[in-house]
């Protein structure tokens, strides 16, 4: 398991491939395996990463076989949190 300031990366830029693919589409979800690989996150990492947006409510994880996140999509509030960082930003 890595350090928190990997963990936090790790969800974070969890959080913007899926609010850049879904385009604030709550509808889409992603590959949970294909984000992994693309984003090269450790396998264990990323479970624990959409487990814990999962428990935050920004994330519905349909979850495949061994704790591997199958399908990832954003939630309402995963939107929301998004838009209200990008707001932040800009």
């Amino acid at each position: 398991m890595s350090i928190l300031r990997d963990r936090k990366t790790y969800r974070e830029r969890i959080m913007q491939a899926l609010y850049q693919a879904a385009e604030g589409n709550r509808l889409l979800g992603v590959d949970g395996v294909k984000l992994r690989t693309d984003l090269g996150i450790p396998e264990q990492d990323m479970a624990a990463a959409c487990m814990y947006l999962a428990d935050e409510g920004w994330v519905v994880v349909d979850w495949g076989r061994g704790n591997t996140p199958a399908m990832i999509t954003l939630t309402h509030r995963g939107i929301r949190q998004m838009e209200t960082e990008e707001e932040g930003r800009g």
